[in-house]
C-alpha cells in the first residue's frame, strides 16, 4: 500500500486569500477550496473517500488549523 501525501503548501497560490475583517487582515480559504473541503467532508461522512481524497482532506484540515492559529495571533495583537 502506497501512502499518499498532499502538502498544504500546494494551495498557496490557488486556495488562500486575505480578507479584511474588523480592520484585521485574516487568512481565509478561497470559495473553491472551501467548497472542496465541504465536498470531501461529505464523502467522508458517507464513507466514500479514496486514499487520495483522505490525504487531500487531511492537508486542507492542517491548513485550516494553521490559519486559525495565525488569525488568532493577529487578533491578539490588537
Amino acid at each position: 500500500m502506497t501512502n499518499v501525501v498532499v502538502k498544504p503548501s500546494s494551495w498557496l497560490t490557488t486556495g488562500i486569500r486575505v480578507e479584511k475583517v474588523n480592520n484585521l487582515n485574516l487568512f481565509k480559504f478561497t470559495k473553491e477550496l472551501g467548497a472542496r473541503m465541504q465536498e470531501l467532508l461529505d464523502k467522508k461522512k458517507a464513507d466514500l473517500l479514496t486514499p487520495e481524497e483522505a490525504a487531500e482532506l487531511e492537508a486542507i484540515g492542517e491548513l485550516d488549523m494553521i490559519f486559525s492559529y495565525i488569525n488568532a495571533m493577529i487578533a491578539a495583537e490588537t
